[in-house]
């Protein structure tokens, strides 16, 4: 039988979560991410509101900076927790898992970089 939904591969209904659910690296500090994000999205709408008031150029580029600081940084976690969690747990799983993790963190890092 050939499927393209890979948990039906594996026995598992579409939609259905697998029997023994992966947790990503990240949930041990999910409410610190979730609180950076918050402080992400209040300097977006203050990014925003300052372009309506017609704020100086320069005060808007600064807080862009700040902003993409603010995600970058949120990025970095991430993907150290990746690295450590989800990649090292491929990597001792070995095979096709392994490498499609591998290849998958230096695509990540890769748009990263360029972005």
């Amino acid at each position: 039988m050939t499927t393209a939904d890979p948990a039906a591969a594996h026995g598992t209904p579409a939609g259905a979560a697998p029997e023994h659910e992966h947790h990503h690296g990240y949930i041990s500090d999910k409410a610190r991410y979730l609180a950076r994000l918050k402080r992400v999205e209040g300097q977006a709408r203050g990014l925003h509101r300052m372009v309506d008031e017609e704020k100086y150029c320069i005060d808007i580029l600064t807080q862009i900076s700040a902003l993409k600081s603010a995600l970058d940084g949120v990025a970095m976690g991430l993907l150290d927790d990746h690295l450590q969690h989800c990649v090292v747990d491929a990597a001792r799983a070995g095979g096709a898992e392994a490498e499609a993790k591998l290849k998958e963190a230096s695509d990540a890092i890769g748009r990263f970089v360029r972005s």
